[in-house]
Protein backbone atom coordinates (compact mmCIF):
# COMPACT_ATOMS: atom_id res chain seq x y z
CA UNK A 1 0.00 0.00 0.00
CA UNK A 2 1.08 3.67 -0.38
CA UNK A 3 2.73 5.33 2.44
CA UNK A 4 0.72 7.96 4.10
CA UNK A 5 2.94 11.14 2.75
CA UNK A 6 2.71 9.85 -0.98
CA UNK A 7 -1.01 9.28 -0.53
CA UNK A 8 -1.13 13.13 1.48
CA UNK A 9 0.93 13.85 -1.74
CA UNK A 10 -1.70 12.39 -4.08
CA UNK A 11 -4.37 14.27 -2.57
CA UNK A 12 -3.38 17.21 -3.53
CA UNK A 13 -3.92 16.55 -7.21
CA UNK A 14 -7.69 14.83 -7.27
CA UNK A 15 -8.95 17.22 -9.07
CA UNK A 16 -6.77 16.34 -11.91
CA UNK A 17 -6.87 12.23 -11.58
CA UNK A 18 -9.45 11.66 -9.50
CA UNK A 19 -12.96 9.27 -10.33
CA UNK A 20 -14.22 8.95 -14.09
CA UNK A 21 -17.98 8.77 -13.16
CA UNK A 22 -20.28 11.36 -14.68
CA UNK A 23 -21.43 13.01 -11.42
CA UNK A 24 -24.56 10.74 -10.69
CA UNK A 25 -25.25 6.99 -11.26
CA UNK A 26 -26.66 5.63 -14.43
CA UNK A 27 -30.16 5.61 -14.95
CA UNK A 28 -31.41 2.72 -13.04
CA UNK A 29 -33.02 -0.42 -15.39
CA UNK A 30 -36.82 -0.98 -14.63
CA UNK A 31 -37.63 -2.40 -11.45
CA UNK A 32 -37.66 -6.13 -11.69
CA UNK A 33 -39.05 -9.21 -10.23
CA UNK A 34 -35.55 -10.28 -8.33
CA UNK A 35 -36.47 -12.26 -5.41
CA UNK A 36 -40.38 -13.00 -6.66
CA UNK A 37 -40.86 -16.81 -6.33
CA UNK A 38 -43.10 -18.88 -8.74
CA UNK A 39 -44.81 -21.77 -7.19
CA UNK A 40 -41.86 -23.96 -7.57
CA UNK A 41 -39.58 -21.70 -5.52
CA UNK A 42 -38.96 -23.01 -2.21
CA UNK A 43 -36.65 -20.29 -1.36
CA UNK A 44 -37.56 -19.21 2.15
CA UNK A 45 -38.95 -15.57 2.24
CA UNK A 46 -38.84 -13.29 5.06
CA UNK A 47 -40.27 -10.04 5.94
CA UNK A 48 -39.70 -7.33 8.50
CA UNK A 49 -41.17 -6.57 11.80
CA UNK A 50 -40.27 -2.72 12.63
CA UNK A 51 -39.08 -2.49 16.04
CA UNK A 52 -38.11 0.75 15.97
CA UNK A 53 -37.78 4.00 13.66
CA UNK A 54 -34.79 6.43 13.98
CA UNK A 55 -34.25 9.68 12.16
CA UNK A 56 -32.05 9.54 9.12
CA UNK A 57 -30.55 12.79 7.38
CA UNK A 58 -32.71 13.09 4.09
CA UNK A 59 -29.10 15.15 2.27
CA UNK A 60 -27.53 11.49 3.41
CA UNK A 61 -27.51 9.18 -0.14
CA UNK A 62 -26.72 6.27 1.92
CA UNK A 63 -24.11 3.86 -0.20
CA UNK A 64 -22.48 2.18 3.52
CA UNK A 65 -23.89 1.51 6.57
CA UNK A 66 -22.14 0.13 9.56
CA UNK A 67 -23.35 -0.28 13.34
CA UNK A 68 -20.32 -0.30 16.24
CA UNK A 69 -19.83 0.21 19.59
CA UNK A 70 -23.19 2.01 19.77
CA UNK A 71 -22.78 4.56 17.25
CA UNK A 72 -23.60 4.22 12.99
CA UNK A 73 -20.88 5.01 10.49
CA UNK A 74 -22.41 6.16 7.23
CA UNK A 75 -20.95 6.53 3.69
CA UNK A 76 -22.81 8.63 1.42
CA UNK A 77 -22.23 8.84 -2.36
CA UNK A 78 -22.72 11.27 -5.19
CA UNK A 79 -19.70 13.18 -6.76
CA UNK A 80 -19.25 16.65 -4.54
CA UNK A 81 -21.39 15.23 -1.67
CA UNK A 82 -19.57 11.90 -0.72
CA UNK A 83 -18.52 12.23 3.05
CA UNK A 84 -17.71 9.55 5.93
CA UNK A 85 -19.97 10.55 9.03
CA UNK A 86 -20.47 9.21 12.44
CA UNK A 87 -23.94 9.19 13.49
CA UNK A 88 -25.97 9.15 16.46
CA UNK A 89 -28.18 6.38 16.18
CA UNK A 90 -31.47 7.89 18.34
CA UNK A 91 -31.23 11.35 17.23
CA UNK A 92 -29.74 10.97 13.47
CA UNK A 93 -27.75 13.50 14.53
CA UNK A 94 -24.04 13.48 12.67
CA UNK A 95 -21.26 13.81 14.88
CA UNK A 96 -18.22 14.06 12.67
CA UNK A 97 -18.77 14.28 9.13
CA UNK A 98 -15.03 13.86 6.69
CA UNK A 99 -15.97 15.40 2.93
CA UNK A 100 -14.86 13.54 0.39
CA UNK A 101 -12.72 14.93 -2.50
CA UNK A 102 -15.42 16.20 -5.33
CA UNK A 103 -14.84 14.45 -7.96
CA UNK A 104 -14.94 11.27 -6.10
CA UNK A 105 -18.42 8.99 -5.51
CA UNK A 106 -18.06 7.60 -2.80
CA UNK A 107 -20.21 3.99 -2.00
CA UNK A 108 -19.73 1.12 0.57
CA UNK A 109 -18.41 1.19 3.92
CA UNK A 110 -16.93 -1.53 6.42
CA UNK A 111 -15.05 -1.81 9.40
CA UNK A 112 -12.03 -4.27 10.37
CA UNK A 113 -10.67 -4.42 13.26
CA UNK A 114 -9.49 -0.16 13.86
CA UNK A 115 -9.81 0.64 10.76
CA UNK A 116 -12.55 1.90 8.50
CA UNK A 117 -12.34 1.00 4.73
CA UNK A 118 -14.51 3.12 2.33
CA UNK A 119 -14.81 2.45 -1.49
CA UNK A 120 -15.43 4.51 -4.58
CA UNK A 121 -17.65 3.79 -7.85
CA UNK A 122 -15.58 4.19 -10.71
CA UNK A 123 -12.36 5.95 -9.09
CA UNK A 124 -10.76 2.28 -8.54
CA UNK A 125 -9.34 3.39 -5.14
CA UNK A 126 -10.87 2.74 -1.60
CA UNK A 127 -9.97 5.03 1.24
CA UNK A 128 -8.64 3.54 4.81
CA UNK A 129 -9.23 5.94 7.99
CA UNK A 130 -8.46 5.19 11.99
CA UNK A 131 -11.83 4.28 13.44
CA UNK A 132 -11.56 6.76 17.08
CA UNK A 133 -9.94 9.81 14.56
CA UNK A 134 -11.75 8.86 10.90
CA UNK A 135 -8.05 10.19 10.14
CA UNK A 136 -7.57 9.35 6.50
CA UNK A 137 -4.16 6.90 6.70
CA UNK A 138 -3.86 5.29 3.95
CA UNK A 139 -5.64 4.06 0.34
CA UNK A 140 -5.72 1.08 -2.16
CA UNK A 141 -6.81 0.18 -5.44
CA UNK A 142 -8.82 -2.52 -7.13
CA UNK A 143 -9.82 -2.43 -11.47
CA UNK A 144 -13.18 -3.44 -10.67
CA UNK A 145 -15.96 -0.90 -9.78
CA UNK A 146 -16.68 -0.01 -6.27
CA UNK A 147 -19.92 -1.08 -4.77
CA UNK A 148 -20.34 -2.35 -1.30
CA UNK A 149 -17.70 -3.97 1.28
CA UNK A 150 -17.95 -5.86 4.39
CA UNK A 151 -15.85 -7.90 6.57
CA UNK A 152 -16.61 -11.33 8.24
CA UNK A 153 -13.92 -10.85 10.85
CA UNK A 154 -11.22 -12.77 8.03
CA UNK A 155 -11.15 -10.79 5.35
CA UNK A 156 -13.19 -7.64 3.43
CA UNK A 157 -15.92 -8.70 1.09
CA UNK A 158 -16.39 -6.55 -1.72
CA UNK A 159 -19.31 -6.48 -4.70
CA UNK A 160 -18.81 -4.49 -7.80
CA UNK A 161 -22.76 -5.01 -9.19
CA UNK A 162 -21.74 -7.96 -10.79
CA UNK A 163 -22.55 -11.65 -9.46
CA UNK A 164 -19.29 -12.39 -8.02
CA UNK A 165 -17.75 -11.19 -4.40
CA UNK A 166 -14.25 -10.71 -3.97
CA UNK A 167 -12.72 -11.29 -0.81
CA UNK A 168 -9.70 -9.40 0.23
CA UNK A 169 -6.84 -10.06 2.55
CA UNK A 170 -7.41 -6.64 5.11
CA UNK A 171 -3.43 -6.32 5.21
CA UNK A 172 -2.97 -6.44 1.54
CA UNK A 173 -5.78 -5.60 0.07
CA UNK A 174 -5.20 -8.31 -3.07
CA UNK A 175 -8.33 -10.77 -3.65
CA UNK A 176 -7.81 -14.36 -1.89
CA UNK A 177 -11.35 -15.36 -3.85
CA UNK A 178 -13.26 -14.82 -5.72
CA UNK A 179 -17.37 -16.09 -5.13
CA UNK A 180 -19.80 -16.67 -7.50
CA UNK A 181 -23.70 -15.56 -6.29
CA UNK A 182 -26.69 -17.87 -7.75
CA UNK A 183 -30.03 -18.54 -7.16
CA UNK A 184 -30.08 -22.13 -8.31
CA UNK A 185 -28.00 -21.81 -11.55
CA UNK A 186 -29.00 -17.87 -12.25
CA UNK A 187 -26.24 -15.81 -11.43
CA UNK A 188 -28.33 -13.37 -9.27
CA UNK A 189 -26.03 -9.60 -10.47
CA UNK A 190 -26.32 -6.50 -9.10
CA UNK A 191 -25.55 -6.99 -5.42
CA UNK A 192 -25.16 -3.66 -3.46
CA UNK A 193 -24.33 -2.73 -0.14
CA UNK A 194 -23.21 -5.64 1.65
CA UNK A 195 -23.45 -6.82 5.40
CA UNK A 196 -22.22 -10.11 7.15
CA UNK A 197 -24.77 -11.44 9.61
CA UNK A 198 -24.24 -14.36 11.59
CA UNK A 199 -22.46 -16.25 8.70
CA UNK A 200 -24.26 -15.12 6.06
CA UNK A 201 -23.73 -11.92 3.43
CA UNK A 202 -26.18 -9.96 2.80
CA UNK A 203 -26.71 -7.95 -0.09
CA UNK A 204 -29.09 -5.19 -1.26
CA UNK A 205 -29.68 -6.21 -4.89
CA UNK A 206 -29.75 -2.61 -6.34
CA UNK A 207 -33.33 -1.05 -7.87
CA UNK A 208 -35.04 -3.71 -5.84
CA UNK A 209 -36.70 -3.79 -2.32
CA UNK A 210 -34.77 -7.12 -1.64
CA UNK A 211 -31.95 -8.39 -0.03
CA UNK A 212 -30.49 -11.22 -0.69
CA UNK A 213 -29.09 -13.64 2.25
CA UNK A 214 -26.12 -15.50 0.52
CA UNK A 215 -24.37 -18.43 1.59
CA UNK A 216 -20.58 -17.47 1.65
CA UNK A 217 -19.48 -20.84 0.93
CA UNK A 218 -21.74 -22.11 -1.54
CA UNK A 219 -22.44 -18.39 -3.20
CA UNK A 220 -25.94 -20.15 -3.11
CA UNK A 221 -28.66 -17.16 -2.42
CA UNK A 222 -30.30 -18.99 0.78
CA UNK A 223 -33.61 -16.48 1.44
CA UNK A 224 -35.00 -13.25 0.77
CA UNK A 225 -35.53 -10.18 2.72
CA UNK A 226 -38.67 -8.72 1.15
CA UNK A 227 -38.70 -4.51 2.42
CA UNK A 228 -41.16 -3.80 -0.24
CA UNK A 229 -43.46 -0.75 1.51
CA UNK A 230 -40.95 -0.35 4.51
CA UNK A 231 -41.20 3.31 3.75
CA UNK A 232 -45.08 4.09 1.72
CA UNK A 233 -45.24 5.57 -0.60
CA UNK A 234 -46.93 8.34 0.91
CA UNK A 235 -43.58 9.50 2.74
CA UNK A 236 -41.78 9.70 -0.24
CA UNK A 237 -40.24 12.59 -2.38
CA UNK A 238 -38.71 13.06 -5.71
CA UNK A 239 -35.34 13.56 -4.14
CA UNK A 240 -35.64 9.83 -2.37
CA UNK A 241 -33.82 6.74 -4.32
CA UNK A 242 -33.58 3.04 -3.29
CA UNK A 243 -33.14 1.35 -0.41
CA UNK A 244 -29.41 0.58 0.66
CA UNK A 245 -27.82 0.51 3.82
CA UNK A 246 -27.54 -2.81 6.28
CA UNK A 247 -26.00 -2.86 9.16
CA UNK A 248 -25.84 -5.31 12.53
CA UNK A 249 -25.30 -4.51 15.78
CA UNK A 250 -24.14 -8.20 16.79
CA UNK A 251 -23.96 -7.49 20.42
CA UNK A 252 -27.83 -6.83 20.79
CA UNK A 253 -28.54 -8.82 17.25
CA UNK A 254 -30.45 -5.68 16.33
CA UNK A 255 -30.79 -5.10 12.20
CA UNK A 256 -30.81 -1.93 10.73
CA UNK A 257 -31.91 -0.60 7.27
CA UNK A 258 -32.77 2.84 5.53
CA UNK A 259 -32.27 3.75 1.99
CA UNK A 260 -30.47 7.06 -0.21
CA UNK A 261 -31.98 10.19 1.27
CA UNK A 262 -34.99 8.35 3.51
CA UNK A 263 -36.00 10.21 6.05
CA UNK A 264 -36.10 7.13 8.44
CA UNK A 265 -33.91 4.15 9.42
CA UNK A 266 -35.30 1.44 10.46
CA UNK A 267 -34.82 -1.54 13.44
CA UNK A 268 -36.26 -4.39 11.91
CA UNK A 269 -36.70 -8.30 12.91
CA UNK A 270 -37.27 -10.69 10.05
CA UNK A 271 -39.20 -13.90 10.31
CA UNK A 272 -40.47 -15.82 7.40
CA UNK A 273 -43.37 -15.25 5.60
CA UNK A 274 -44.86 -18.63 5.94
CA UNK A 275 -44.77 -18.94 9.09
CA UNK A 276 -46.43 -16.50 11.84
CA UNK A 277 -44.41 -14.52 14.13
CA UNK A 278 -43.51 -15.58 17.71
CA UNK A 279 -45.97 -13.82 20.20
CA UNK A 280 -44.64 -13.42 23.65
CA UNK A 281 -45.20 -15.52 26.46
Amino acid sequence: MKSVSILLAALLLLPIFAGCSDGDEPAPPPRDTVGHQTPADTTPMYIAEVVHVYPHDTSAFTQGLLFHDGILYESTGLEGHSSLRRVELETGRVLKKIDIAPNYFAEGLALHGDRLYQLTWRSHIGFIYQLDSMRLIDSFTYYNEGWGIASDGTSLIMSDGTNFLRFLDPRTLQVTKTLGVYKGNNPLERLNELEYVNGEIFANIWTTDRIARIDPVSGQVKGWIDLAGLLPAAERTPEMDVLNGIAYDPQGDRLFVTGKKWPKLFEIKLHRRDQPAKQPA
